[in-house]
């Protein structure tokens, strides 16, 4: 009767012991691999390193990373081939490195690379190197690119290129719940274009744009960098006002008003449209929701209107 062992031996072959067995195993990768010793030194090199890059292993082996002009460098350009080499790091604590960085192919071109380093032990357990698999980023740098361009363009009014009626209610309910939290006092602005439906009637809609854009500039420049002011819809803007009081807060709508009132559209030779906003000021309340605190601001932005328009209410 056959030993079993002896079956398994037959059914299960010894690995190859043979370096160039797994070279060869190595060149099939569509990822490109790289082994470097203690010293930094390029051992190997596969087929795919060099489709990514351009580098042959003439170019490579034997040379030090550091002397190559691979070099890996961050977003920024900065490179690490001295500062933040992932070898270097993966080699002094035996712990696995990934990151996205970049690498400089042969012909210039940065070329992004997922970068995944593993230390390599010696049979006595030793750390003898490291070897780095890296694949090009530059399909999935596309993708986040798009989704984030996607992302901004939901919170982005397309006319002003200012922030939407979305990213202010998101923002007026983080102030609201900040200032449950905290009691960090802020308030609301609601900013109304003065005659805008006369403006849009009298000197046509793409003149009635260019009021908006230009207000929207002017509200911008108005308040304070921690501000956000965007473009509510239609003739309205909405600012949120962090860190105020009532005096402040009425500075602030005040200064707006001043603002817009020293801009002038050129319309036809030697005529020019003069702008208004009407604004209403709401401090905000401990007991107010974010609903709230807008009624109470739209109701004193039409006090302004009902009070001649181009003013400010503050309550």
């Amino acid at each position: 009767m056959t030993d079993l062992s002896e079956r398994a031996g037959d059914a299960f072959p010894q690995a190859p012991t043979d370096a160039g067995f797994y070279h060869d195993l190595l060149d099939q990768m569509s990822d490109g691999v790289f082994f470097v010793d203690r010293e930094r030194r390029i051992q190997y090199w596969n087929q795919a390193a060099q489709q990514l890059t351009g580098y042959t292993p003439a170019d490579i082996v034997g040379r030090l990373c550091q002397e190559t002009r691979l070099c890996h460098t961050d977003a920024d350009n900065g490179c690490m081939c001295h500062e933040g080499c992932p070898l270097t790091a993966c080699m002094a604590d035996g712990e696995p490195r990934e990151m996205t960085l970049y690498l400089r192919s042969k012909s210039g071109r940065k070329v992004p690379a997922a970068v995944r380093v593993r230390p390599m032990k010696g049979a006595d357990g030793t750390i003898v190197g490291a070897i780095e698999i890296f694949s090009d980023d530059a399909a999935r740098s596309e993708s986040r690119r798009k989704i984030e361009s996607m992302q901004r363009l939901a919170y982005l009014d397309h006319l002003t290129q200012m922030p939407n009626r979305r990213f202010l209610e998101a923002t007026l309910a983080s102030a609201v719940a900040k200032f449950r939290v905290d009691e960090d006092p802020f308030g609301v602005l609601v900013i109304d274009l003065d005659e805008f439906k006369n403006i849009n009637d009298c000197f046509g809609h793409m003149f009635g744009d260019r009021a908006l854009r230009v207000v929207g500039e002017m509200l911008s420049h108005s308040l304070r960098p921690s501000d956000a002011v965007g473009r509510w819809g239609g003739d309205e803007f909405v600012a949120i006002v962090h860190s105020v009081d009532l005096g402040i807060l009425k500075r602030l709508a005040d200064r707006c008003v001043r603002m817009v009132k020293q801009v002038a559209i050129p319309f036809d030779e030697g005529h020019e449209i003069q702008l208004s906003v009407s604004i209403g000021a709401a401090l905000a309340r401990p007991e107010e929701n974010a609903e709230q605190i807008l009624h109470c601001a739209d109701e004193l932005m039409y006090q302004s209107k009902a009070a001649g328009r181009g003013c400010a209410h503050a309550a």
